[in-house]
């Protein structure tokens, strides 16, 4: 998986020196204060955020008391997080806390993304994307803007790549999303009319929860996305939820965390129309969007 780049390295390197710490009764500010560093700087390590050098983590296995034979194996791990992926060319059109994200994406088996207030990146059209990037953006340059747009039309590739096989993308959208238009109208009938296309690939369904649905488990939880990573390898990645803002990020992995938004996941599947209702309703939406134009 070379378009993964250093992520699942480092994510994993991560994980096991949270759990050396934990298992050694480690706290991270008292890790932080017996290695001189800054707590945000072990939670960056431990997130997969940054890749590490192998001294610094030594450094953190002694104070965690590893045994020799693990302290040459997270070594020999941390060497593998030096790797890029194609993400980093773009320099500041990729924010740091979006990389780790973009890896993990491409890393990814299946997708599934919950999403209530906008069309999902890799589902968007050019001017779709064009008009959310300008208004989230006001003040950015049209460089700046067009590079924002190179990266997620970059992303899209991973929906049609052959090596490794694309993922299975399972979307559901608020129905809301639907109707928030654009300011040029046609523009938002040729996004649902996208949305229909997208829907006939065998690996990508898109799925309408209707405004009209009754309360339900997990409602409160907003927009998120699940990724679910390759279970034939030694060291499986954990399913990971994914949610952002305008200000940065929330991954978890946790086995509680995992099991809470699978059951919001059921919750919502078992809600939304099934893929023929929506593609009809998406289909509806642009024809009456259309003659309202």
């Amino acid at each position: 998986m070379d378009d993964a780049g250093s992520t699942v390295p480092r994510r994993q390197l991560g994980r096991y020196l949270r759990e050396l710490r934990e298992n050694a009764y480690v706290t991270v500010t008292a890790a932080a204060k017996e290695l001189e560093w800054s707590a945000p700087r072990i939670w960056r390590y431990e997130t997969g955020q940054v890749s590490m050098h192998p001294n610094d983590v030594e450094a953190m296995c002694r104070v965690y008391g590893a045994s020799r034979e693990t302290i040459e194996t997270m070594r020999s791990l941390a060497r593998e997080t030096k790797a890029h992926g194609w993400w980093h060319s773009y320099g500041e059109a990729v924010k740091d806390w979006f990389k780790l994200y973009v890896g993990l994406e491409s890393a990814a088996t299946k997708i599934r993304k919950y999403e209530v207030n906008l069309i999902p990146g890799l589902l968007q059209t050019v001017p779709y994307m064009t008009e959310v990037i300008a208004t989230d953006h006001p003040t950015m340059s049209p460089v700046e803007r067009r590079d924002r747009a190179e990266v997620r039309l970059r992303r899209q590739r991973l929906l049609v790549r052959m090596v490794p096989r694309a993922p299975q993308l399972d979307v559901i959208l608020g129905e809301a999303v639907l109707r928030r238009p654009l300011r040029n109208r046609a523009a938002m009938v040729e996004q649902l009319d996208h949305l229909v296309t997208l829907g006939e690939q065998p690996n990508v369904r898109i799925r309408v929860l209707p405004t009209a649905v009754p309360l339900f488990r997990g409602l409160a939880a907003g927009t998120f996305t699940m990724l679910d990573f390759p279970t034939d390898v030694r060291e499986p990645e954990p399913t990971t939820i994914y949610m952002d803002g305008p200000c940065g990020a929330v991954y978890l992995d946790r086995s509680h965390e995992i099991e809470t938004y699978e059951q919001i996941w059921q919750s919502l599947d078992e809600r939304a129309f099934d893929h023929n209702e929506s593609r009809e309703l998406i289909a509806a939406t642009a024809k009456e969007m259309n003659n309202g134009a």
